[in-house]
């Protein structure tokens, strides 16, 4: 019930003024959620309680006045969480709650903890993580349907990465695995046309001195701004879903040279990365790839002559405004295997 008001003030507010085509969303959904459960001893406030969460599907359905089934919500029901109360009442709903239905997008925050992009596993239907991307476009879609509604709500991941170890504890993935994972949901980002956005959280970690948020290690640098593995791999973010192939086969290859955008917006045009792999000794380019968009991003097929490391290369442009040391420096992706049998 309040945030159904929040969302309606602000809305008004941002028509008003001027700001009613600018992109807006709602939600910011947490991935996960507590179980709604009576005070104990161990919990006295109960949950969600004031530092828990509800699940965010759960918390969808009760903020468009819909059950668990997706019927609107009558009686105590829908009084206790400020819902009309009958039919005449559910129908005025929509016009009402204009923010509910005609937002650019929902924000959700899909952490998937130390778990693989597609894998998570502590499932719930009610569930926002990553892997549950789908389950939330559909929520959407039946929560603003029951109302005769279909904005098909694009998503948008304002918050991602993956807490790495080290610097946190064994409990944690690797930065190795980390580096792996934020290429591999980027790409199913790209690849899913309800995904709107990926987002990187931290950029730096916390210094050991901050707190409760110092084990929130999910940076592309430590404190001192050293560059973690994952770094590599989210400046120039490089997948491939097959990585066992025969030579016969042309495969799909992924990626990003996330500064060449703003190098192509300072007059640079379109700009060219380079795929390559280790022969031997050297590293021998295969393919020069265009990237695409002020978003840098490439999306080819080819095929690969033997087993090896494959890598993205790419080099800044000659340019004199650019910070020090970066005018015509060349940068890789990060480096991974690949079998051709």
């Amino acid at each position: 019930m309040l945030y159904r008001g929040i969302v309606n003030a602000g809305w008004k507010a941002l028509q008003a003024t001027g700001h009613g085509r600018d992109t807006i969303l709602i939600g910011e959904f947490a991935a996960r959620g507590s179980t709604p459960a009576p005070p104990s001893h161990r919990a006295p406030q109960g949950f969600p309680g004031n530092y828990g969460q509800t699940k965010p599907l759960q918390f969808i359905r009760t903020l468009y006045c819909l059950s668990p089934s997706y019927h609107q919500l009558r009686g105590s029901a829908a009084r206790s969480v400020g819902c009309p109360t009958s039919g005449a009442g559910s129908r005025r709903f929509r016009a009402q709650n204009p923010g509910l239905f005609s937002a650019s997008g929902v924000s959700d925050h899909p952490y998937p903890d130390n778990l693989s992009p597609v894998r998570d596993g502590r499932t719930d239907p009610d569930f926002a993580a990553f892997p549950d991307l789908g389950n939330l476009a559909r929520t959407l879609d039946r929560a603003t349907g029951s109302y005769g509604a279909h904005p098909h709500f694009s998503i948008y991941n304002t918050e991602y990465g993956y807490i790495t170890s080290p610097p946190a504890s064994r409990h944690y993935v690797s930065q190795a695995t980390a580096s792996y994972y934020i290429n591999w949901a980027e790409y199913l980002s790209y690849k899913n046309s309800r995904v709107k956005s990926y987002m990187q959280y931290l950029l730096m970690d916390p210094p050991a001195s901050s707190g409760p948020y110092s084990g929130f290690a999910s940076g592309l640098e430590t404190p001192s701004g050293v560059h973690k593995a994952n770094y590599d791999a989210y400046r120039m973010p490089f997948y491939m879903p097959r990585t066992s192939f025969s030579r016969s086969s042309s495969v799909e290859v992924w990626g990003n040279a996330r500064p060449a955008g703003f190098e192509k917006v300072g007059g640079y045009g379109t700009q060219q990365a380079q795929v390559q792999e280790q022969i031997g000794s050297a590293w021998k380019t295969l393919n020069t790839v265009n990237l695409n968009g002020v978003q840098g991003y490439f999306d080819v097929r080819m095929k690969f002559p033997s087993s090896g490391q494959v890598r993205l290369q790419w080099t800044y442009p000659t340019d004199p405004l650019l910070p020090s040391g970066f005018s015509g420096h060349t940068i890789y992706s990060r480096s991974f295997n690949i079998k051709v049998h």
